[in-house]
């Protein structure tokens, strides 16, 4: 098996771990991990495919770096979201967030 195909089994155990505690979690901090962990697995392709692609420059890491820039605007919005709901209902669960719906 090349290195290539390793870095792509590795991404998508990880991708299917982080799509899996985003659907099944209740808490609000575990999906957010759950997001996360699906990020870095995609940012894992990206940087597989720029490494053992037949492509020169830099595309895949500027594309990581993107990536993780919007990883980070991503939880620091969703932390925010996060706090506000604690601090308006004592509880970060999904299920009961329903109640802020208009």
């Amino acid at each position: 098996m090349s290195p290539l195909h390793l870095c792509l089994l590795l991404s998508a155990g990880l991708f299917c771990i982080g799509l899996t505690a985003a659907l099944c979690r209740g808490n609000a901090i575990l999906v957010l991990l759950g997001i996360e962990l699906m990020l870095n697995a995609a940012n894992l392709n990206f940087i597989a495919f720029w490494r053992y692609g037949s492509g020169s420059g830099s595309t895949g890491v500027v594309f990581v770096l993107f990536s993780i820039a919007v990883a980070a605007a991503e939880a620091a919005v969703g932390l925010a979201l996060v706090i506000a709901v604690y601090r308006h209902q004592r509880n970060i669960r999904l299920q009961e967030a329903t109640r802020l719906k208009g």
